[in-house]
């Protein structure tokens, strides 16, 4: 079977990976100037150029995305950092609840629960900025998949 679009449900993967790659890919060529170690510098090099190539190989399916539109630049600014917080924090959510699921102590799960609920509300909390400074158009996916190209070509062309 042959389909000319993606799935709502791959779309929404595909965004998830192509924005946190992005951000991702920006801060190890922002701390690549920092680093002296030659073979640490080479393991970053390394890393950048296969993140550049993965990000190419996933926005090459942004068209076939349902509804994906084309804009201009991106900057970083305070979204590149509320950005970057709110996949820690989704990070952060995912961690702890694998590790609560790893957990037979109670007194170290009851640390993890709390956490966990900490992290939560961490996500809730840069979401909702994010969200009502337009810097996360949770219900417009054209916007969405926009940002993320822009994201996107702004950490490619670092």
């Amino acid at each position: 079977m042959t389909r000319q679009t993606l799935a709502w449900h791959e779309t929404m993967e595909l965004h998830e990976l192509v924005a946190s790659q992005s951000i991702g890919l920006m801060k190890l060529k922002m701390g690549l100037r920092n680093i002296d170690d030659n073979l640490l510098r080479t393991i970053y090099i390394q890393t950048i150029n296969e993140l550049e190539t993965g990000i190419k190989e996933l926005l090459q399916f942004y068209p076939s995305a349902p509804q994906a539109g084309h804009t201009g630049g991106y900057r970083v600014t305070d979204s590149f950092y509320a950005g970057d917080l709110l996949v820690f924090a989704k990070t952060a959510v995912r961690n702890l609840s694998i590790a609560i699921t790893e957990t037979a102590t109670p007194a170290l799960r009851k640390v993890l629960t709390k956490q966990l609920n900490q992290a939560i509300a961490m996500h809730e909390r840069i979401f909702l900025y994010m969200y009502y400074k337009g810097q996360y158009p949770a219900y417009d996916l054209t916007k969405l998949l926009r940002n993320d190209m822009n994201l996107a070509r702004q950490a490619l062309s670092m």
